[in-house]
């Protein structure tokens, strides 16, 4: 298995639900090392900047919108296999389809409000981590 990192964002819906150190603690209880982390609150821009794969898409309003509507927090996350095995703890997007247990169907409302961004491959990653942390942030 190879050492990777993936990007993990804990959304407003969490923050506003207090859940944020519920989903931490679980991370850490699935053996990823946290290389980064801050708490911020996005600006329209930076969301936009974010999403912007998205751009165009009918949801792309209100994912920004959402997204900066509170606090996040953000996490480069290390371990084996980070982007496969952070896709299988938090579920699929919509939490009504997501496994039990994982963070989506535990924490999230609806596909728009899902408590958890996680990076969906590893090219993916690597940008994501760099648009929230410039490389010496990263241990």
């Amino acid at each position: 298995m190879k050492l990777q990192r993936t990007l993990c964002i804990i959304k407003p819906d969490a923050s506003e639900k207090r859940a944020q150190g519920e989903i931490f603690q679980s991370i850490l209880d699935h053996g990823f090392r946290v290389v980064a982390l801050r708490q911020l609150r996005l600006t329209r821009a930076q969301a936009e900047g974010f999403y912007d794969v998205h751009r165009g898409r009918p949801f792309f309003d209100e994912l920004c919108t959402f997204m900066s509507r509170g606090p996040v927090i953000v996490m480069a996350l290390e371990c084996e296999n980070a982007v496969g095995r952070f896709r299988e703890l938090i579920g699929a997007t919509n939490p009504e389809q997501a496994g039990e247990g994982t963070l989506r169907k535990q924490f999230g409302t609806n596909v728009g409000e899902n408590a958890v961004h996680g990076s969906d491959s590893e090219v993916t990653a690597q940008a994501e981590c760099a648009y929230f942390f410039a490389g010496l942030e990263l241990l």
